[in-house]
């Protein structure tokens, strides 16, 4: 009798809608795991790599006409000088050009053009230039933008998936320290790498003549020379990773939960990247401002090194953020809101959907490679 007051005691019964709630957390825990990429995911480091380069390549094509566009009207408007310095990007990354002189000037960004707005530079460089001219200046870029994006989503993906074998479980905080670490090793090699090509094109160099200059750079300033303006991009870049990727997860994850889809597909891949792009560029905005400042400088210590070599500029990021806010208010520091969003919403949904679509393609191949030789 006590045994059966006992088993039907209201302390011993579950509560209300308990057993709901467990069979509610059971399903996202279920979910999480089989959205969480396995180990490796199914590909080797080549196909990952191939993957990520496929994505690069269409992701420049896709976002570089927007920039050409942007760089045209500029130059409609303020025309280039000599010594002038501008920022291209390709979509995967942003690049010094520097004006050199009348020659080198009458280039792709000097073409004549009277425009009136986005729309009609678009149609009137497409039918009195060519199509291809809304690419102008990309190849150049992709000798280091392709390979910096080959490390960084390779690099991403393989401590991703060694941070996930370590801890023994899907925590959404792994894409977050993965994402920051990934892009802090692509951008301390590719810096050096990107103030290389800044001198040579700026002092129009041989490369025996590059081969002394960055000698006696060496020796007068040291090795840590190479690394100018490693700073600012750090500052910008690992933090927009490190948000990026953990929104990505988060949001991608809820997309699939809503749709009740196994995996992820292109279409959610595409929305989550342009979803956390967005959020991560807003974030850091700031950043972006104050590393689109110390570029400009760079470039302009390597056209006019003897000016550029007076205390005038300031040294430290902290410091320039403080004159940008003299100057400007706090506002300044969240100038071009708008085109960065644009630039970099369609930059990272394209990015990462083809990358995405090139892994699960390599993942079916491998699959079936598999099936054939059972």
């Amino acid at each position: 009798m006590l045994g059966g007051l006992q088993g039907t005691s209201p302390l011993d019964r579950d509560p209300p809608g308990w057993s709901i709630l467990c069979s509610a957390l059971q399903g996202d825990s279920a979910m999480a795991e089989k959205l969480a990429p396995s180990p490796g995911g199914g590909i080797t480091p080549l196909q990952q790599m191939l993957a990520s380069g496929t994505g690069a390549i269409l992701t420049s094509l896709f976002v570089t006409p927007l920039d050409v566009v942007k760089i045209r009207l500029q130059a409609q408007r303020t025309p280039f000088s000599k010594g002038k310095c501008f920022l291209y990007c390709n979509g995967l990354m942003d690049h010094l050009y520097v004006c050199q002189n009348g020659s080198s000037c009458t280039a792709w960004y000097k073409a004549p053009g009277h425009f009136t707005g986005t729309l009609d530079a678009f149609v009137k460089i497409t039918r009195n230039e060519g199509i291809r001219s809304l690419w102008s200046g990309l190849p150049p870029t992709l000798v280091m933008a392709v390979p910096a994006t080959v490390i960084y989503f390779t690099t991403y993906d393989q401590l991703r998936d060694y941070l996930r074998t370590r801890v023994g479980s899907w925590n959404h905080y792994i894409p977050l320290l993965a994402g920051a670490l990934a892009r802090l090793g692509a951008v301390t090699v590719i810096s050096p790498l990107e103030l290389i090509r800044t001198k040579m094109q700026s002092r129009q160099l041989s490369y025996r003549e590059l081969r002394v200059c960055i000698q006696s750079a060496v020796a007068q300033d040291g090795w840590l020379s190479l690394w100018r303006g490693w700073g600012p991009t750090v500052l910008r870049d690992v933090p927009f990773s490190a948000l990026y990727w953990f929104n990505y997860e988060l949001v991608r994850s809820w997309l699939c939960r809503q749709a009740w889809l196994d995996g992820s597909t292109f279409t959610v891949s595409f929305a989550s990247g342009a979803i956390s792009g967005t959020v991560a560029a807003v974030l850091t905005l700031p950043f972006d401002v104050v590393k689109t400042h110390r570029q400009i400088e760079l470039g302009n210590s390597e056209v006019h090194p003897v000016t550029a070599s007076r205390p005038s500029k300031p040294s430290s990021t902290w410091l320039l953020m403080q004159r940008i806010r003299a100057e400007s208010g706090t506002r300044g520091l969240f100038a071009g809101f708008l085109p960065r969003v644009i630039k970099v919403a369609p930059a990272c949904a394209i990015m990462i959907s083809t990358y995405e679509f090139g892994k699960s393609f390599f993942q079916k191949l491998n699959q079936e490679q598999q099936l054939r030789g059972l």
